[in-house]
């Protein structure tokens, strides 16, 4: 037993010291993914950049993977790792889709949304002021902002996207197109303190400032069509048309110069879900307004735009409600974001851009624009700029377990406490006034935290990708990018040793939850109940191991179809899309819930390739853990009766490749109203003792 356990942990360590591993395309890679007239050259550094050379041989740009240069950890925990061929000019030549595990994409809309969203980058260029949204108002109201349409059921994953295309996008153009270094950003230090006043703030130069009266407002648009079209402007020449005050709030003695106590908790609260994120106070006292009419919350501002180094600087309103001291200037105000792992460097000279629009017309108006710049750079004594050991990125599989880390602590409490459960407690679980209402607790459990919310249900999909991982057709990455799934697969290898596939298929699949929750509400609603002879029982169970095998051949034969031949599972269905799909799909998962009210987990038994692969996991079983009497099978048959898994056979051994830990026959096993051979013992001695 201790050798099988050994080597089931060794297994499981080993599958993830080969996921750590995970490298850059390399050249073969590379070079097929990038089309004519284009070829592939030299690599320039370490971290997937590639020169890109035209037909003639003669430098064209770069080709780079954002997953080397910006893992950003996308919805799944994952980075989005996607190929940007950009030209000497900063243009997008083309953004494609290298490798991802997004949830939605994988499962839900399929990835073909995907790809069309990368497909707008073309001919954009890296100077551009790009977001993805959609316009407010009448076509964005002649915002200077680019809008890439989002993709509907999946704004997290496409903005990921674009956080991470930009990223490694200006941090190559930065470096390689402007001599720039992209070193590691600097961030305010918490160790500096100051106590400063709005006064002093202003005497340092801490605080930026630009004015715009309206005459200098009327000079921008003379001799445009759009002249004439702010009689306020005209009516009073001299009136202040922007009076724009810049603050960094990222430094804790600035912030606390500038908000009132309550709002610097709000602040602290904000820079707690958001550390990489430099917060920046914008106040207009003029008329301007920062925003137009039709800007909304959380999203980029409309009216304000921000470069560094010639390179736009992402900007979006942080939804935050705060209070300024009472010596803080009155106006409109909002508080901005901007994330620095983007490159942003606040202590470096930046520019905010602050566009003033006027309308010409009155049906379907003209809009035009002009454009006033405040330079700013906040003093370093406030900022510490990480070393080298500090600055190097974390691992994207430590990405991943940092974000999921209150997940995982859960998952470990609940996972450790079934271990329990169904280990040394199993004798007191399996009593008759426990095992049903534990048991159902458990799986609702599994359902919901496991399933919909910690998207843990295992899938034959992640087999199939380990497989063709292992005989060197992919990468180990695509397991650890989901830690919370890794764990439950860590459980299910130590069940295989432990149990069989009983604790998985028992009690951690939530599909089969769902299967058992339905075939409950069968019998509260008295439907019949049906139940396959032995010889049909038999037979059935074998299509999950052809359904196995036939999977497997497709993800070697025709791995481009594995994924939609992954659709024998119902599990994307049910679990990951919340039944949000297409109506075949779900009608597919319907019927396999229906179908178990009246038949007891019937995909389970009967057609499950993952529990094929728990099956034959569980051949590492130790021990035979159910325990057993002679009278077992000969005479007694009540155990194999009750068992609606059919696990039990007619000589009263266990068949553990179809057990799945309900124990059940635990509970008749150890209790003396129901086990046969304890009733007709208990009754022996009765009679024994009346005739004595």
């Amino acid at each position: 037993m201790w050798r099988n356990v050994c080597l089931a942990v060794l297994t499981w360590l080993g599958l993830i010291a080969g996921q750590v591993g995970a490298e850059p395309l390399g050249r073969d890679g590379m070079e097929a993914l990038i089309v004519a007239p284009y070829a592939l050259g030299e690599p320039v550094n370490d971290k997937g950049v590639w020169t890109l050379l035209n037909s003639g041989g003669g430098a064209a740009g770069y080709v780079f993977e954002t997953g080397e240069l910006a893992p950003l950890p996308g919805f799944s925990g994952a980075p989005i790792n996607m190929l940007v061929m950009l030209d000497g000019d900063g243009r997008f030549i083309d953004v494609r889709l290298i490798h991802h595990n997004e949830p939605i994409f994988v499962s839900g809309l399929g990835e073909a949304p995907f790809r069309a969203f990368l497909e707008q980058y073309r001919g954009h260029s890296i100077a551009e002021p790009l977001v993805v949204g959609t316009p407010y108002g009448d076509a964005g109201g002649g915002s200077d902002l680019v809008y890439l349409d989002g993709v509907t059921k999946a704004t997290a994953s496409v903005r990921i996207a674009h956080e991470s295309i930009l990223a490694a996008t200006l941090a190559v153009a930065r470096e390689k197109m402007q001599g720039v270094s992209a070193g590691p950003p600097a961030r305010p230090d918490p160790a500096v303190d100051e106590a400063l006043s709005w006064d002093d703030l202003v005497a340092e130069g801490l605080v930026g400032r630009l004015m715009v009266t309206n005459a200098e407002l009327d000079a921008a648009f003379a001799g445009t069509i759009w002249a004439d079209d702010d009689p306020e402007a005209a009516a009073d020449p001299q009136g202040i048309f922007l009076d724009l005050w810049l603050v960094d709030l990222g430094p804790p003695s600035i912030a606390r110069a500038v908000l009132t106590d309550e709002s610097l908790v709000e602040l602290d609260r904000f820079l707690r879900v958001s550390p990489d994120d430099e917060p920046l106070l914008v106040i207009d006292a003029g008329r301007h307004g920062l925003v137009s009419e039709d800007f909304v919350r959380n999203t980029a501002p409309d009216r304000l735009a921000a470069e560094q180094d010639g390179l736009p600087v992402a900007l979006r309103d942080a939804d935050m409600l705060f209070s300024t001291r009472q010596e803080v200037p009155e106006g409109t105000a909002m508080i901005l974001r901007t994330d620095r792992r983007l490159g942003f460097d606040p202590t470096r000279e930046w520019t905010l851009i602050v566009q003033a629009a006027r309308a010409h017309g009155m049906f379907q108006p003209e809009i035009g624009s002009a454009h006033f710049r405040l330079d700013h750079a906040s003093d370093p004594r406030f900022f510490i700029r990480p070393e080298a050991a500090v600055s190097q990125a974390l691992p994207p599989w430590r990405e991943a377990i940092l974000n999921r880390q209150g997940d995982l602590v859960v998952l470990g409490l609940f996972l450790a406490g079934l271990l329990v459960l169904v280990g040394p407690g199993m004798r007191r679980l399996s009593r008759p006034a426990l095992l049903t209402p534990v048991r159902l607790g458990v799986l609702a459990m599994t359902t919901v935290f496991i399933g919909w919310w910690g998207q843990g249900q295992l899938s034959i999909v992640t087999v199939l990708a380990t497989l063709r991982a292992a005989t060197g057709g992919g990468s180990f990455a695509v397991l650890l990018y989901d830690p919370f799934s890794l764990m439950v697969w860590g459980v299910a290898i130590l069940g295989f040793v432990l149990w069989g596939r009983g604790l998985f298929c028992g009690w951690l699949c939530p599909f089969g939850a769902m299967q058992e929750f339905t075939h409950h509400a069968g019998r509260l609603l008295r439907l019949p109940e049906v139940q396959l002879g032995g010889l049909w029982d038999r037979r059935l169970k074998r299509v999950k191991y052809a359904a196995l095998a036939g999977l497997v051949a497709v993800a070697y034969i025709a791995p481009s179809h594995a994924e939609k031949a992954a659709e024998i599972e119902p599990f994307k269905t049910a679990v990951t899309t919340y039944f949000v799909r297409e109506w075949y799909y779900v009608a597919y998962a319907a019927f396999w819930l229906v179908l178990g009210m009246v038949t007891f987990k019937p995909f389970c038994r009967y057609v499950c390739p993952l529990g094929a692969v728990m099956a034959i996991g569980g051949l590492l079983r130790g021990r035979d853990w159910i325990a057993r009497r002679v009278e077992c099978g000969s005479p007694c048959q009540l155990c194999r009766v009750k068992c609606r898994y059919g696990a039990i056979k007619t000589s009263g051994k266990i068949d553990y490749s179809e057990c799945f830990q309900c124990l059940d026959c635990v509970q008749i096993h150890d209790d003396a109203a129901q086990c046969v051979p304890l009733v007709l013992a208990a009754r022996g001695r009765e009679i024994t003792r009346r005739a004595a």
